[in-house]
């Protein structure tokens, strides 16, 4: 798919999703749309309806901030939604001769693994954006144990999620979290149109998983830096954590995240035992072995 066609996709799916009533416009008559026509987000934008025309076409060249922050404001942009739009519009007129590639997929920095090694009591780990986990600390790997039993190198959380029906247990809202990783995997896209790795990931699970496919065709973006998640781990049972996710700048196209426990709370309690689990069970020898034999 082109830059042309992502902005067309992008914005369709944005308007589609706004009533005339949310938008403060009377609706009269038959309307042949679902939700916003062309020349009423126009009209809030405060430009023409062939400028707009033009602009949904996928021709974002030459937009001006402006511009953007006014097409934003009309469809009711949230702030990852926004940014997305900008992430279009500098790939509708980047070259990609001109754009700087994503960092391959194979080990970090030591002073990173390093810093992995010294989070001892939350499990942390490092992933591209291309969603392959490329180091972790002891719970990190230990976590996330299921995702190394299967045949995916390296691994991979939405491989993980769309391809193995193990992740239907490790995720008791599985739904949430497939629509959230394809809402983060879609970000990343807007954001490096040209990574090719990117783009056979999206090419493959969109052929073998249906879930993937018509979550990947809504065009949802998100912000990912912050929040709780639950997980069923096989070993300790029930893991409600928060997490933080922190890019790396200086190793761009990477991001570390650390979940954490409640003090005092029944996770923080399955996390000491996911730790004695790994120790005894040699997960980390045994995921690094699977990393290193791809």
């Amino acid at each position: 798919m082109t830059s042309r066609d992502e902005v067309r996709d992008f914005l369709i799916s944005r308007r589609a999703q706004i009533t005339p009533e949310q938008a403060g416009i009377e609706s009269v008559g038959r309307r042949r749309v679902e939700g916003l026509r062309r020349d009423e987000v126009a009209r809030l934008a405060g430009v023409s309806v062939d400028y707009y025309t033009r602009l949904e076409r996928g021709n974002l060249a030459g937009a001006s901030d402006s511009v953007l922050d006014a097409i934003a404001r009309a469809l009711d942009l949230d702030r990852a939604e926004h940014d997305h739009l900008y992430d279009l519009a500098r790939a509708s007129v980047a070259s990609p001769r001109n754009t700087p590639k994503a960092p391959a997929a194979t080990a970090v920095q030591p002073t990173i693994q390093h810093v992995l090694d010294s989070i001892t009591g939350a499990p942390a780990f490092v992933k591209n954006t291309r969603m392959d986990i490329i180091a972790a600390n002891t719970l990190g790997f230990a976590m996330y144990s299921d995702m190394y039993l299967g045949t995916f190198r390296p691994g991979n959380h939405s491989r993980f999620i769309f391809l193995d029906p193990r992740a239907h247990d490790f995720y008791p809202d599985w739904e949430r979290a497939a629509s959230t990783n394809v809402q983060i995997l879609r970000r990343d896209a807007g954001r490096n149109p040209h990574d090719k790795g990117i783009a056979e990931l999206v090419g493959e699970l969109s052929i073998r998983s249906e879930e993937f496919r018509s979550r990947w065709a809504a065009h949802d973006v998100r912000r990912h830096y912050s929040g709780a998640k639950s997980f069923r781990h096989r070993a300790v049972g029930l893991l409600e954590l928060n997490y933080l996710v922190m890019d790396l700048e200086d190793d761009p196209g990477h991001s570390l995240t650390v979940y954490t426990a409640a003090p005092g709370s029944p996770s923080e309690d399955a996390l000491r035992l996911l730790a004695s689990w790994a120790a005894t069970e040699e997960i980390v020898t045994k995921a690094r072995l699977a990393t290193a034999a791809r």
